[in-house]
């Protein structure tokens, strides 16, 4: 009795000793968890901080105030500009939480210099203030003063020692990989198994395959996408297990320590018997350590969840190289690391089909069986899809439906609550993902929470989101570079797709970026942390105003409609910047309200009084497509520092457009066929981006004899063919982009040659002809700087195309849309003037021959659409580095020149509703290519509407 009493007194003793430890390492979770919120808690308020500094340099930076500003004024202006450079240099290169308490201070401070700065400039421009007096400088001296105090105070802290400044210990925040965090990625991926079968397949041929040299493979895809999950399956895999001798795993913590590496490392190589004091090691002798238990031996080593370039070059050369086949297994959010770390292209990982979602749901909640009640089937899928394809959020989700009521109801609840619920996940889905955002440097964060503006799902063209960054104030060229605003955000923006936040929805095929997006987990995320930094304010649901003063600049209106009575209460007089998705309602008599369109008129004292209270606004974007102005609102041309506005409006722009001074980006949606822009627009020189939505007439640039010009202008969208006169052209000198519509009647189209020779800078080029009067391609001069040419309803003969473009040295892209090829008979008839009439003629032969010594250098895309083309002789030799052919209602083209398959460069040949014996053989020349090249690079895509 007394043993057995004595074993259940140790039984107990056991079972009491892991329950505490079980607390204890609960405790530890929790306490890590508060310490890694802390952490990211300074992190936005410095984002906050650091945004209003550099909108503030940007302000400062504008050519009109060097202009404006002279004596005391200009110094005190200076002043300025070093003291807003400081801080921007302290929240570069120091930790958060250094200077915590001095974040939100800058914050302000920056925000009212800046408002003092625009409206003395206003006041200033529109004569209501001294030009050369001393009242600029009182106004500037208390906010430069302010300034000045919180830098002292800031730098008096971050001269202290750095243990008695830090508001949190850096030692503290994540400690080595023994220490759970419950914010890290790996530990939600972990059970994902749906969907990588073949993922999984790739990565283990790659692993044990050649080459003897020591290989590093990596995996890239954003957070949650089932990278560590996919890594862990290589990792376990039998056949990895036979082929190594040695496997180790070694997880990357966000705060980087070399010594856990090795110690990670060393606790998977090392076994039970070897153990050791880690203590008596210092970081050489652990490494020295790890190669010598490595040496000789076949080794794989999994590097999970690495961050930076920096901390692969910590580690590379703790992995020998004894080419005897071993390899390093890597994963990555960060594509651009995984390119330095590897020459080998990174595996990307793909969002997970509709089927394969659904199974990875059903498995979650009712188990292997997957029994569910069939009524399920469709609402299920519908949540599937709602997830986006993303493993962590369907588990998530998952994790919810296995605690409600598995019913038709229950489960409609949740579709219509997805986005509450994962919000009320943190630490399981948004704080996976926010990892990514947290180790963005400081200049990318608002541009990636600048997402947050746009409705979800929502596409926006890559070049207008970059004429907002550069309107928001986000964009800022270091000292002494060359790069233009437009490169420094197009830079920007790859980062952040490299990185996995932000998605390229629509690519050119040479690569660039055309539309991109968010996806709708990361847009929560987004959402919550924009509203936590102050970072701007999005009405997505009911209008629900503030209880207290509304320290946000930015608005976005996302719902169906407003009141202009809400938004008076919303949205601040100091306001910087309105994207409005939804319906205004204003208050007019029924009378004149039109049915899904907003009522507003030229001299509406509502609208009026709406936008002109808003003195500091910088963008103005009206996307709502169901409303437009019945004649564009002139109050909008009172809006002095408007640097973005996009507006849909009846009529032409009024002469007073050219007050916007400030103005860079117009776009114009417009119910009218013809638009007329007035001649004072070349008064502004400030203009990037033009985009008209129709015909529009852009007068001569010449007055007299004064000859105006629009230095900065790069995209002019639009254009009537009957503008582009050798004036024109003189006035934009540096334009990159054009886009020119040919009117409808023939009436208004002159017969001259278009001389586009002195557009050096010009690399795309669209022209969209008429069907009543085609333009000839005779009649183009193009210049040799020209990348893109789309050429649509133009005639021309096969025999004129290859000269003419030949001659174009780096064209990449030629796309020819139904155009009208001539007979001979016809070339007689419009070779005195530069157009043709159309009109329908009997077939006759059409070949395009191509002589050998002819070559297309550096085509990469050729489009052909609707073309009578019945004949293509031409070799492998007059197209050396075609990437890819589209045909698209190609009725008459029997066949692809049949030696294609010698173009190495070959990856796709698209056809859409061509007929079958061309068809046929686009599959041949895939089929020689693989047999001769040994590979199945090129791929064929057919598409048959007409069935």
């Amino acid at each position: 009795m007394d043993r057995s009493l004595a074993q259940l007194y140790v039984i107990g003793a056991v079972q009491i000793r892991k329950f505490y430890i079980k607390k204890l390492l609960s405790l530890q979770t929790e306490l890590v968890y508060l310490q890694t919120f802390h952490f990211y808690n300074n992190l936005e308020y410095l984002m906050a901080a650091y945004s209003a500094v550099i909108s503030l340099l940007r302000t400062l930076d504008e050519r009109n105030i060097h202009e404006l500003f002279h004596d005391h004024t200009a110094e005190a202006l200076d002043s300025l500009r070093a003291i807003t450079g400081y801080f921007q240099k302290v929240l570069d290169e120091f930790e958060p939480g250094k200077i915590k308490s001095f974040e939100e201070k800058i914050r302000v401070a920056a925000s009212e210099a800046e408002d003092v700065v625009e409206l003395k400039t206003r006041q200033i421009i529109k004569g209501s203030s001294w030009t050369f007096g001393i009242l600029q400088h009182q106004d500037l001296l208390p906010v430069v003063e302010k300034m000045d105090t919180i830098k002292k105070q800031v730098m008096e802290t971050v001269s202290h020692d750095a243990d008695q400044v830090h508001e949190l210990v850096g030692d503290s925040l994540i400690d080595t990989s023994s220490t759970i965090n419950p914010m890290r990625s790996d530990k939600s991926e972990d059970d994902i198994v749906q969907g990588i079968d073949d993922d999984l397949e790739i990565i283990v041929k790659r692993l044990i395959g050649p080459p003897s040299d020591l290989e590093i493979v990596t995996i890239t895809g954003m957070g949650g996408i089932g990278k560590t999950t996919l890594a862990r399956k290589a990792y376990d895999h039998l056949q990895i297990r036979y082929h190594f001798d040695i496997l180790a795993w070694v997880t990357i913590t966000q705060e980087f320590r070399n010594r856990n590496v090795l110690l990670e490392a060393l606790r998977c190589i090392l076994k039970s018997t070897d153990s050791f004091n880690a203590k008596d090691y210092d970081d050489n002798e652990l490494a020295d350590l790890v190669q010598k238990k490595l040496k000789g031996r076949r080794y794989l080593v999994v590097v999970d969840d690495i961050w930076t370039k920096n901390v692969w070059d910590s580690i590379r050369g703790i992995f020998p190289n004894y080419k005897n086949g071993s390899r390093i297994l890597l994963t990555t959010r960060e594509t651009e690391v995984a390119m330095y770390a590897s020459t080998c292209s990174p595996h990307e990982m793909i969002h997970l089909s509709l089927e394969n979602g659904w199974r990875l749901l059903c498995d979650k909640v009712f188990g292997q069986k997957y029994e569910h009640p069939p009524e399920l089937d469709e609402i299920g899928k519908e949540i599937v899809e709602k997830c986006q394809g993303l493993p962590l959020t369907i588990s998530v989700i998952a994790g919810h439906l296995s605690k409600v009521a598995n019913t038709l109801e229950g489960w409609k609840d949740v579709a219509r609550n997805l986005s509450e619920i994962i919000a009320s996940h943190p630490n399981q889905c948004l704080g996976v993902l926010g990892l990514s955002y947290y180790h963005l440097p400081n200049r990318l964060k608002p541009c990636f929470l600048s997402m947050s503006s746009f409705p979800e799902d929502f596409q926006v063209d890559t070049r207008r989101l970059i004429q907002l960054w550069i309107a928001e104030g986000f964009i800022r060229t270091s000292a002494g570079s060359r790069k233009s605003l437009e490169e420094v955000a197009e830079h920007y923006l790859e980062d952040l797709i490299s990185r996995n936040l932000i998605q390229a929805r629509k690519r050119r095929f040479s690569g660039e970026i055309k539309a991109c997006g968010i996806h709708d987990i990361l847009r929560e995320f987004c959402l919550i942390e924009a509203e936590m930094t102050n970072h701007m304010h999005v009405e997505r649901t009911h209008l629900t105003l503030p209880t207290q003063k509304n320290n946000v600049c930015r608005f976005s209106f996302q719902t169906e409609s407003y009141s202009v009575d809400d938004c008076y209460k919303l949205i601040p007089p100091v306001s910087r910047s309105i994207y409005l998705f939804s319906r205004l309602n204003l208050p007019l008599q029924p009378c004149i309200r039109l049915h899904r369109r907003l009522p507003i008129y030229r001299h509406d004292p509502i609208i009026h009084e709406f936008f002109s209270r808003f003195n500091l606004l910088r963008v103005l974007s009206i996307f709502n497509t169901n409303g437009y102005f019945k004649s564009f609102p002139l109050v909008i041309t009172k809006l002095f520092h408007l640097k973005y506005l996009q507006v849909r409006f009846d009529g032409d722009i009024p002469n007073s457009i050219s007050d916007l001074q400030d103005l860079q980006t117009l776009i114009c949606s417009n119910y009218s066929f013809y638009v007329n822009l007035p001649r004072e627009i070349w008064m502004m020189k400030n203009l990037r981006y033009i985009c008209m939505g129709g015909v529009t007439y852009l007068p001569s640039p010449r007055r007299g004899s004064l000859v105006t010009r629009m230095p900065n202008l790069e995209e002019l969208s639009g254009v009537c063919f009957t503008s582009c006169t050798n004036e024109v052209f003189s006035g934009i000198p540096n334009i990159k982009r054009l886009i020119i519509h040919v009117p409808y009647f023939r009436k208004q189209f002159p017969h001259r040659k278009l001389d586009m020779s002195r557009l050096t800078k010009l690399v795309a080029f669209k022209f969209k002809g008429s069907t009543l009067f085609q333009y000839t391609i005779k009649g183009f001069g193009f210049p040799t700087s020209l990348r893109r040419l789309s050429l649509t309803l133009c005639s021309f003969v096969w025999a004129d195309i290859s000269p003419i473009v030949m001659m174009l040295p780096n064209l990449e892209e030629l796309k020819l849309k139904h155009c009208q090829t001539l007979s001979d008979e016809q070339c007689d008839e419009w070779s005195d003037n530069w157009g043709y009439n159309w009109r329908w003629t009997d077939k006759w032969s059409d070949d395009w021959r191509l002589s050998d010594e002819g070559k297309f250098k550096s085509l990469k895309l050729l489009q052909l659409s609707g073309s009578t083309l019945t004949h293509w002789d031409a070799s492998s030799d007059n197209f050396p580095n075609l990437k890819c052919i589209v045909l698209k209602e190609c009725h008459w083209l029997r066949e692809i020149p049949a030696d294609f398959w010698e173009i190495s460069t070959l990856e796709l040949i698209e056809l859409h509703d061509c007929c079958t014996s061309a068809e046929d053989s686009a599959k041949n020349i895939a089929q020689e290519h693989e047999d001769n090249m040994g590979n199945n690079f090129l791929k064929v895509d057919i598409y048959n509407y007409r069935n």
